[in-house]
């Protein structure tokens, strides 16, 4: 029987909330990560388009400085999330590259309901300003109206969403 190291929930969220403490006094801002993945499609449009990338008014902003657009604090916060889940599955020895499905799904058809819900997670998640880190955890802990109708509306989605998916995994 394999048995996986998992890591206590309760402490995990204490240490979530050390991480968005600490974020605030070290960096300024709460932790989120959709900012990065912005910040890498800017850098690598701007590669392949460079006057398209200039003269679109949502990603010229990232090249308006001097500065690189991936040399911020969210690019090592994001490979830091990288390599510190690999650590992590590495030393509890659970590193296994699997395709989780339900048994009316092939693993392609998984991981293309995978890719298209992570898009429009990504997608919503720049409407939203924010991922469910940023929003959530970050705005949430300040209470804030948005990011708790932003939690309402998460919630909500997924149950919906889960309805018509379902059968996949039954």
């Amino acid at each position: 029987m394999n048995k996986t190291l998992r890591f206590p929930p309760v402490l995990s969220g204490v240490l979530i909330g050390l991480s968005m403490v600490a974020a605030f006094v070290f960096a300024g801002r709460g932790i989120g990560a959709s900012g990065f993945l912005t910040r890498l499609i800017a850098t690598a449009q701007f590669e392949l388009f460079p006057g398209l990338t200039e003269k679109s008014a949502y990603f010229a902003r990232y090249f308006e400085t001097a500065r690189h657009p991936l040399d911020s604090w969210l690019t090592y916060f994001a490979v830091g999330l990288v390599l510190g889940s690999l650590v992590t599955a590495l030393i509890s020895k659970s590193w296994k590259l699997e395709v989780l499905r339900g048994d009316r799904i092939t693993s392609s058809g998984r991981l293309l309901l995978a890719l298209l819900g992570g898009g429009f997670i990504g997608f919503a998640a720049r409407l939203a300003r924010g991922c469910t880190s940023g929003q959530a955890l970050v705005g949430g802990a300040e209470l804030l109206v948005g990011a708790w109708a932003f939690m309402v509306c998460i919630f909500i989605g997924g149950y919906a969403t889960a309805y018509f998916v379902r059968k996949q995994w039954i």
